[in-house]
């Protein structure tokens, strides 16, 4: 029996361990780098070690600390969680020789998925569907789009779709650098990048005595960049002969390895309906709610037991329903999903589980994948269950740093997702009409940054209000009250007038709003006869408007902008915090082309392309592989013209 469990890992999923632990009655240990120590996962386990030092690789990454870390505390198991060193057969051999007990698969399983390539190997040996590898030597016109791939690890790093032949080169040597820096291997493969495609996976579970469960499919079509952003269990749309298909590969996946405890394996489905495998990852899945909604089961829980030597029953339960997650990330989707780091303030969505990382009050920083939260609605049917996780999400209050909240609101919304006519290219394809401003938005946010002024007036001191009406009127004509707030991130600035009276504040205008109450949290407007309710909070120079349609962020701008807020034309400037992992073959007088690339920023485990704003000449390059940046840091110059 496991009494005391080490939890190596961070954030979410640690404090998932954590809380079904708890339910157990198992002892916990949290592990965390500087930049954690006050992290949620830090402070709800029984016991917590500290990892010296902020990046993954001198903390989290450090198998030798975790097991030190387990020894120290007396803990007598480890629990990998997902992503960092889950998938790690060196670490998983560390611990077991440490005389720990290992919640996960045997490393010898993990060994023979670790490497796409070789696990293509033992799968076609197993009879299980896949796609051939191509050559990129002996690559055509004929076999374009091609996808290019790390053969090791996952999230998306080192995968680049080609389209265009000439274009191969270049993406191999990008793939490679990138690869080898995420995974410490740079071994690549090519294979064909198939259009109209979708993501489906099956999760497996398996017993130390044989037996072996497929519960059902997910769907996880909507991508961004590779890696997952909506998930849904069952996969809507596959007949009966297709489900089969899928789970009886993955199960003789699982055989092939000698398999046990969770796993899940992925399958691209083509739009004819025909099943490729992709891989297997040898470990719990940052989706695996929506399977545990439908289930009724705890795969967490599920895990420890197996690990206990507990046998499965013969048969899983039956599934009931239909479960969606959507995953909140700190990023600006319209801006090239540009990280976002800051203070989550508030994150509050009600009437839908929420699995997060971050609590209120903690600081997004760059260390670390951008994932706020998962949020899951699970309904008796898939139209109830995609309903609910939208309204929830529109209806959610979420302050600190810009989240793809939007994005998420309407891509659940678009008729191709709610006719489940989706693949992986859905959000690349829709992008653009996702993050434009919607129909009445400009009238919408204008009302938000009227709610947004009277709360600042009735928050003003001196400024009293008397039945929710703003006091401090004149008696004399006067000129309207004006403030001005830029719409975040980065939008529209709304200058918002308005009069104190003795009957209370008028909008100056907007002749058919009334102000129906005005306090330093809550204005009520009537507009046009439809009276709408505006929370209103704020944190420093920052404003968040809050309505049941939606939410809406303000930046206050002061009466009188510094003038020397300037940068000189042709400045990069680093658009996030971040760590410079590449510098271009740029020197300093070198003519670059618009768009060129000049150097690679790595936030929040992504990569980020800097590119030349303009044709011009590089005039100053401060940049350097492995410096750390500001946002807002001066990154290089270029000068527009000959």
């Amino acid at each position: 029996m496991i009494r005391s469990l080490l939890v190596a890992n961070r954030a979410e999923i640690a404090r998932r361990i954590v809380r079904t632990c708890r339910d157990l009655g198992i002892a916990t240990v949290a592990v965390h780098s500087d930049a954690d120590a006050g992290a949620p996962h830090a402070r709800e386990a029984d016991a917590a070690v500290r990892l010296p030092g902020d990046a993954p690789a001198d903390t989290y990454l450090r198998g030798d600390l975790l097991v030190k870390a387990a020894l120290a505390a007396g803990a007598d198991a480890v629990h990998p969680g997902y992503g960092f060193l889950s998938e790690h057969a060196d670490f998983a051999r560390a611990v077991r020789d440490a005389g720990l007990m290992w919640v996960g698969p045997p490393p010898e399983a993990m060994e023979a998925m670790a490497s796409k390539t070789r696990a293509k190997e033992i799968m076609r040996k197993a009879g299980v569907p896949l796609l051939d590898a191509i050559d990129p030597a002996e690559a055509t016109v004929d076999d374009l789009p091609l996808l290019v791939k790390a053969a090791a690890g996952g999230g998306g790093r080192g995968m680049r779709v080609v389209r265009e032949l000439d274009a191969l080169p270049a993406e191999l040597d990008s793939a490679r650098a990138e690869a080898a820096s995420a995974f410490g291997d740079g071994e690549i493969f090519v294979e064909p990048y198939m259009e109209g495609a979708r993501h489906v996976e099956v999760q497996v579970f398996a017993d130390t005595h044989g037996t072996v469960w497929t519960l059902g499919t997910r769907d996880c079509s909507l991508q961004r960049r590779h890696q997952k952003v909506i998930e849904e269990a069952p996969a809507p749309g596959l007949d009966e002969e297709l489900r089969r298909t899928l789970a009886e590969s993955a199960a003789n996946a699982a055989r092939a390895i000698g398999y046990e405890g969770a796993g899940t394996v992925e399958f691209l489905v083509s739009s004819a309906g025909r099943a490729y495998f992709l891989e297997m990852n040898t470990r719990l899945q940052v989706e695996h709610p929506v399977t545990e909604e439908i289930y009724g089961l705890d795969l967490v829980a599920l895990q420890l037991r197996i690990a206990e030597g507990e046998r499965l029953a013969p048969e899983p339960p039956a599934p009931r329903g239909h479960a969606v997650e959507a995953r909140l990330y700190a990023e600006d989707p319209a801006r090239d999903w540009r990280p976002q780091t800051g203070i989550m303030h508030r994150l509050e969505i009600p009437g839908l589980r929420v699995d997060s990382g971050p609590a209120e009050g903690d600081a997004i920083g760059v260390h670390y994948d951008p994932m706020l939260a998962k949020v899951i609605a699970v309904a008796p049917t898939r139209a109830e269950a995609v309903r609910r996780l939208a309204h929830g999400l529109e209806r959610a209050r979420i302050h600190g740093p810009v989240t793809n909240r939007e994005l998420l609101v309407r891509a659940l919304r678009h008729p191709e997702f709610e006719a489940a006519r989706m693949d992986t290219g859905f959000l690349e394809r829709h992008l653009a009409e996702l993050t434009a401003a919607a129909s009445g938005h400009d009238e919408a946010a204008s009302l938000a940054a009227l709610a947004a002024a009277l709360a600042d007036a009735a928050r003003r001191p001196g400024t009293a209000t008397v039945a929710g009406r703003l006091g401090g009127w004149r008696n004399v004509p006067s000129q309207p009250q004006s403030r001005s707030y830029r719409a975040e991130p980065g939008g529209t600035e709304h200058e918002v007038r308005y009069r104190l009276t003795r009957e209370g504040p008028h909008a100056a205008d907007m002749p058919d709003v009334r102000v129906l109450g005005a306090a330093a949290e809550l204005v009520v407007l009537d507009v046009a006869g439809v009276r709408r309710t505006f929370e209103v909070t704020a944190h420093g120079d920052r404003r968040y408007v809050d309505t049941p349609q939606g939410g809406f962020v303000f930046t206050a701008l002061p009466r009188f902008p510094d003038p020397t807020a300037r940068a000189e034309p042709g400045s990069l400037l680093a658009p996030m915090p971040g760590t410079v992992v590449r510098v271009a073959e740029v020197a300093v007088g070198d003519r670059v082309e618009a768009g060129q690339p000049l150097l690679w920023l790595e936030a929040m485990k992504m990569e980020h392309r800097v590119t030349a704003p303009a044709a011009g000449v590089l005039t100053a390059l401060h940049a350097t592989a492995g410096r750390q940046v500001e946002v807002g840091a001066l990154l290089a110059v270029v000068a527009a013209g000959e």
